[in-house]
């Protein structure tokens, strides 16, 4: 048996599962993926099956250790990070009683509204004045009148399937009810449970649940879980997910976190003011502070974090990657009367890539808008689309392709400035540098468009596809005493730094300024009259 002793990291993202495993010095030894498929449903659903997730954590676990020849008996802890903001309702054994509602999901938005709403408002906002103080004060964050976080999903949950609502022993968040899969313990940490928005967080090391929000936010307190500290050992895996993962029971099992916390430790960017850049399904930007702030206008609040004692910027974009996807999918490959049915090559990513680089910087004029979902940061918004302007008869195709790089680049500079502003006092000069992880930083492409778009060193992190399986690894090892956060901004290695280009800069300065002005013009044609 070997002496060696390791930790698996867990990634659940809405594509599906990367699963990473460590030895508990940091040094990364191999990771399996698998996807997972995500159910559109009428009126904003978005729906994902927990057991599709568990069977696809679970096939990723056995083929990592048979791989590598790990005996199970030298793994020591497990840590799930994960797509967060969605809704499992399970029973007191954690069996899930309907499908999850994740955080796309917007099928809440009229619940959300009518919770959030009443008495005196506040002029362009909505909220009622008085609760709206006290989310604020007290959370650092409100609930989304768009529907898309717990808050929404719980009520759509009540009034769509109240016989599931009422069976329910506990609504979980996604890395929740992963924890509870391993333990059998309903259990938040301080982090996870904030998107609630029923807990006082005014000390990071003190969470609570404070009943008046809890009652505001539209909870039943009984079926809240427990609350734990982040980055703690909550117990070991139970003799059912011992047997199917191929574990042995006294794996420890620390608590789950959220994909965004975890792609901070994963990026090494766990120090105030180490801003980080994620690029998969959905973006955001976002570093540590040592404040509890929020900046209601932008969608921009510092919530508690992984991180002992320290808040994270906490920003969302609802599509970035994804965008990537639908141009493959309805555009270049689609699957009608006008193609030949065969599906997209296995390369079609590298493709695109190499075919955008046969247009310049700026696409000829081509901006794309990528709020093919609405959008959160800096502007909460469900109801805007986006698209191509700019076109003309001569656009070609490689055109619109790298508009579509560059838009997502736009959309991040959109979310960038919202950031800056936010720690404007502490960080007057902005962001020198951003550590780029997420599947996008693969691309060298969107790696320099990125430093010219945003006007700062861009640094491409090693294998950043595996920044939150590894962030989640970290964090299990950092659970057991094997590691200190002191010791993680040291184990990322940077694989090159992108400087921004004069020439491009200048390009994209002027197409940002369509982009914003963009917004101005058409964020009001697609909303709901109400």
């Amino acid at each position: 048996m070997s002496l060696d002793r390791y930790v698996i990291g867990v990634d659940l993202g809405t594509g599906g599962p990367k699963v990473a495993l460590m030895g508990v010095a940091g040094d990364l030894v191999g990771h399996e993926s698998a996807k997972v498929e995500l159910i559109l449903q009428p009126g904003g659903g978005a729906e994902q099956d927990p057991q599709a997730w568990w069977d696809a954590i679970v096939g990723c676990t056995r083929r990592l250790l048979e791989r590598h020849h790990v005996d199970a008996e030298s793994v020591s802890a497990i840590c799930m990070s994960s797509q967060w903001g969605g809704l499992v309702p399970v029973d007191a054994d954690g069996r899930h009683l309907h499908n999850a509602l994740i955080w796309m999901d917007a099928r809440g938005e009229v619940y959300s509204r009518a919770l959030t709403s009443g008495g005196i408002t506040v002029p362009g906002a909505g909220y009622n004045a008085r609760a709206l103080r006290q989310w604020i004060v007290k959370t650092g964050g409100v609930p989304s009148r768009s529907g898309k976080d717990p808050v929404g999903q719980a009520q759509w949950l009540r009034h769509h399937r109240p016989d599931v609502y009422s069976a329910a022993a506990y609504l979980l968040d996604v890395p929740e009810y992963l924890t509870m899969r391993l333990t059998g313990r309903a259990v938040a940490g301080f982090d996870t449970a904030v998107l609630r928005w029923c807990t006082d967080n005014r000390d990071p090391a003190a969470v609570r649940y404070d009943p008046d929000l809890v009652r505001r936010s539209g909870f039943d307190v009984d079926k809240l879980p427990e609350l734990v500290p982040p980055a703690t050992v909550v117990g070991t895996l139970t003799s059912e997910a011992a047997a199917e993962l191929g574990l042995r029971r006294q794996v420890e099992v620390v608590a789950g976190t959220g994909d965004t916390t975890a792609a901070a430790v994963g990026a090494g960017a766990v120090q105030d003011y180490a801003a980080h850049l994620y690029i998969g399904t959905s973006a955001w930007l976002s570093c540590h502070v040592p404040f509890k702030r929020t900046d209601l206008v932008r969608n921009v609040a510092s919530l508690p974090a992984v991180v002992p004692g320290r808040y994270w910027v906490a920003t969302i974009q609802d599509v970035a990657g994804k965008a990537i996807d639908w141009l493959i999918d309805n555009v270049v490959y689609p699957d009608d009367a006008m193609g030949d049915t065969t599906p997209a090559p296995a390369d079609a990513l590298e493709r695109l890539n190499a075919l955008a680089l046969t247009s310049p910087p700026g696409a000829n004029g081509v901006v794309f808008a990528p709020w093919l979902n609405g959008e959160r940061t800096p502007v909460d918004d469900p109801h805007v689309r986006g698209g191509w302007v700019g076109v003309s008869l001569e656009t070609s195709r490689a055109d619109l392709v790298r508009a579509v790089f560059e838009g997502i680049a736009l959309n991040a500079r959109w979310m960038k400035d919202a950031v800056e502003r936010f720690v404007r006092k502490e960080l007057p000069g902005g962001f020198p540098a951003i550590t780029y992880v997420g599947g996008g930083a693969q691309s060298e492409l969107w790696c320099q468009t990125l430093a010219d778009v945003l006007g700062c060193t861009v640094r491409q992190a090693e294998d950043p596809v595996l920044a939150n399986a590894r962030g989640a690894a970290f964090i299990a090892a950092i659970g057991i005493g094997e590691l200190a956060w002191s010791d993680i901004p040291g184990l990322v290695r940077i694989t090159r730094h992108y400087e921004p280009d004069p020439a491009a800069a200048a390009v994209h300065d002027r197409n940002y300024r369509t982009f914003t002005d963009l917004y101005r013009s058409v964020k009001g044609l697609y909303r709901v009259r109400r």
